[in-house]
């Protein structure tokens, strides 16, 4: 029998590599007939009570992703979703798991991994606003959190854990009474990522104390082609139901690249975010101390800028989080941490400020705007590093990026303001990391208490950089 299993996921992973070779596998759904056909929710065969949660959120009608995956899975089989990212996939698996479990009520009903802490937490919130009505409770285990708090949680049962793989193979192994052996659904978000070399020994071990007799769903942007990672994720007979086939970018968002000097990246951010004033920015950064550096110098501009990356501790990433949903900072600067999933609906414009080294990255990353039909902009900084990277993004989604328009001397009157701002964002750099080499407690961790070295340059001889930089613009 396993060997059946297994077999039927070759067939279907082969199926996401060949097009052509689907017209006799009959698992794949045609969207096309199903678009004309189904427009509500309760088409898609979702009781009353889910219904109308779904309106109380807002969603009218159900996306393609919905269309395809909600039907199948309501039938009772294994799913493996493939749809670009802002297309409704939390919402795919998350109401047919609550449907399962108006059918029958049980604790410990479902676990959902997710390959980020914020991605965790924002399917919590998903989850609580779909089952606020049904009373469904929800623990979100993750990293960086107190785990005695997280096991009183756990010991009251909720019915769906969502977790990162590292936590939770911990309580597992460390919190007593805590089994997931009646466990009825397995969802894997971002799955590609999650069935990563990063967590295969953790995914090898929650799946030996989970039953084999249970429902999995895999859900992703992008989907590596790896079929012994698929197999051994234990699906039984999946659907596969792709919306896109190929690696494709939302079509309402406006996509420019930006080629430069490496030198003046930091004059040319400072020059966009200024021409797009009023916008709110998410700004990927290659690693934690350059999100960290470009944030410093974002302030002492008097641009409201704040951090999220790894090294920073999970309440200040989630308050980072907060205050840029709250539109209290209009800047996100960000590593790939918060590329995948975070559904922040008014991210106006996304910078690629370092290029991803990965191609499918960059598709995760613009993903953050242009969401749920909205539209919204991207732009990537090309230095003459980056050339071979930037043409191979340019193969994966299929299309050649136009140029966003700069002017190059309007850019070079801010270098004098910048390279001020740049050293005293390394002075403030330096002063976080001794405070972090002292023992006490994590001060100095978030650039908000950074305020040392902005007090010399405001109160200095140098004078207040960001009124300089709006006097720089207004000559210009």
């Amino acid at each position: 029998m396993a060997d059946d299993s297994k077999k039927s996921v070759e067939i279907k992973t082969d199926d996401a590599k060949d097009e052509d070779s689907s017209n006799d596998d009959n698992s794949n759904v045609n969207i096309a007939e199903n678009d004309e056909q189904l427009k509500t929710f309760k088409d898609l065969g979702v009781t009353e009570v889910l219904c109308e949660a779904c309106e109380q959120l807002g969603w009218k009608t159900p996306t393609k992703i919905q269309i395809e995956a909600i039907p199948v899975a309501l039938q009772g089989k294994d799913v493996i979703g493939l749809a670009e990212t802002g297309s409704g996939k939390t919402g795919a698996f998350a109401l047919p798991i609550l449907q399962s479990l108006l059918a029958s009520a049980q604790r410990l009903h479902t676990l959902i991994l997710t390959p980020t802490r914020e991605l965790a937490f924002q399917i919590a919130e998903q989850f609580e606003a779909l089952g606020s009505s049904i009373g469904v409770k929800t623990a979100v285990i993750v990293g960086g959190i107190d785990m005695m708090s997280q096991s009183l949680v756990l010991a009251k049962k909720p019915h769906i854990v969502i977790a990162t793989p590292g936590r939770l193979i911990d309580h597992l192994e460390n919190t007593k009474g805590f089994s997931l052996r009646a466990l009825k659904f397995l969802v894997m978000d971002e799955a590609d990522r999650i069935l990563n070399m990063d967590f295969e020994t953790e995914v090898d071990k929650i799946l030996k104390v989970i039953p084999r007799d249970r429902r999995t769903f895999l859900f992703s942007a992008t989907m590596t082609k790896k079929v012994a990672k698929l197999q051994r994720a234990a699906l039984k007979d999946p659907v596969k139901c792709a919306v896109n086939t190929k690696y494709s970018t939302v079509e309402k968002l406006q996509q420019y690249y930006v080629f430069i000097p490496s030198k003046y990246k930091d004059c040319y951010l400072v020059s966009i975010i200024n021409e797009l004033a009023g916008n709110s920015f998410m700004i990927f950064c290659s690693t934690c101390n350059n999100a960290q550096r470009v944030a410093l110098l974002l302030r002492n501009l008097g641009i409201t800028a704040i951090p999220l990356h790894g090294q920073m501790s999970q309440n200040k990433r989630l308050g980072s989080l907060n205050k840029f949903k709250s539109k209290s900072r209009s800047v996100l600067l960000a590593t790939d941490v918060a590329s995948r999933g975070l559904d922040i609906p008014h991210v106006d414009c996304v910078i690629n400020y370092d290029i991803p080294t990965h191609s499918k990255d960059y598709i995760h990353r613009v993903g953050r705007t242009a969401r749920a039909g909205r539209s919204g902009k991207s732009i990537t900084f090309v230095t003459q590093y980056d050339v071979e990277l930037f043409q191979r993004i340019e193969t994966l989604i299929g299309k050649k990026l136009p140029a966003f328009p700069t002017q190059e001397e309007e850019v070079m009157m801010l270098v004098e303001r910048v390279s001020e701002a740049q050293r005293f964002a390394r002075i403030e750099m330096k002063e976080q990391g001794e405070k972090r080499k002292r023992p006490r407690g994590e001060e100095g961790d978030d650039t908000e208490q950074s305020s040392g070295v902005r007090k010399k340059v405001r109160g200095g001889a140098g004078g207040d950089c960001s009124v300089r930089i709006q006097l720089c613009f207004s000559r210009i």
